[in-house]
C-alpha cells in the first residue's frame, strides 16, 4: 500500500475511489443502483478506516454497508403487488402524471405530445399503489398500434412494468383485434429496454408480435 502513483501511496487513492463511489451513488435515481454503489462505496472506505487506522470511519462505514445490505435484500426480494389499469380516456391524474415527468418523458421520446394521450389507448401500471409507469397506444390499424409513449419513472426502471403491462394486457389487445405493436427509438437506453421486453429490430423499427 506504499506504492506511489502519481506522487500518491495507493491508499490514497483507495480513499478517493471509495469517496468517488460514494457520490456517484447519490447521483443514481434508481434506488437499487444507489444502495449497490452506496455500498460498494463504503465497503471499501471501511476497508480504507480500518487500514490507516482510523476507526470512526471504519466502523461508521461498515455499519453503512450492513444496512445497504439489509434494504438491498428488501428491495431484491420483496414480494411486489402489481395493478394494471385499461382506460380510452384520460384523466385529470394522467395530465398531471405526464405534465410532471415531461422533461424525463422528452429524453426518450422527444417527438411526444401530451395532446396524444386525448386519442390513446392508455395502459397504466402501479407498482405498490405507485404509478410506475404509463403505455399509450394509437388506434387499430390493420391489426397494429404505434406504441406513442411507454415511459417508466426512474425509480422502477427495472424492467418489471413494461414486462408486466403487455402480459397483463396482451389477452385484452389480441381481443380488440391487435395482432402487433411497433415502436422507434433512437435512445440507447429506451432500445435496451425494448429489446428486454420482447421487442425486436425490424428495418428501422421494433415490433413485437401479440
Amino acid at each position: 500500500m506504499n506504492t506511489i502513483y502519481f506522487e500518491l501511496p495507493l491508499i490514497e487513492w483507495i480513499g478517493y475511489i471509495a469517496s468517488t463511489i460514494v457520490l456517484i451513488s447519490l447521483s443514481l435515481s434508481s434506488i437499487v443502483k444507489l444502495r449497490i454503489f452506496n455500498l460498494i462505496g463504503s465497503a471499501i472506505f471501511s476497508f480504507y478506516g480500518f487500514y490507516i487506522g482510523a476507526l470512526p470511519v471504519g466502523i461508521m462505514n461498515f455499519v453503512i454497508c450492513l444496512f445497504n445490505i439489509y434494504y438491498l435484500r428488501s428491495l431484491l426480494f420483496k414480494k411486489e403487488v402489481f395493478e394494471g389499469i385499461w382506460s380510452e380516456k384520460p384523466d385529470g391524474y394522467l395530465h398531471l402524471f405526464l405534465n410532471y415527468h415531461k422533461k424525463d418523458i422528452q429524453r426518450f421520446f422527444p417527438d411526444f405530445k401530451t395532446e396524444q394521450a386525448e386519442s390513446s389507448q392508455i395502459l397504466m401500471a402501479v407498482r405498490d399503489m405507485n404509478v410506475a409507469g404509463v403505455m399509450l397506444l394509437s388506434d387499430n390499424k390493420n391489426g397494429t398500434a404505434e406504441v406513442l409513449l411507454d415511459y417508466v419513472t426512474p425509480q422502477y426502471r427495472d424492467y418489471k412494468t413494461g414486462k408486466y403491462l403487455l402480459k397483463k394486457f396482451r389477452q385484452l389487445m389480441v381481443d380488440k383485434g391487435l395482432t402487433q405493436l411497433n415502436a422507434h427509438s433512437n435512445n440507447e437506453m429506451h432500445i435496451k429496454y425494448l429489446q428486454r421486453v420482447g421487442f425486436e429490430k425490424v428495418g428501422g423499427q421494433f415490433e413485437l408480435k401479440l
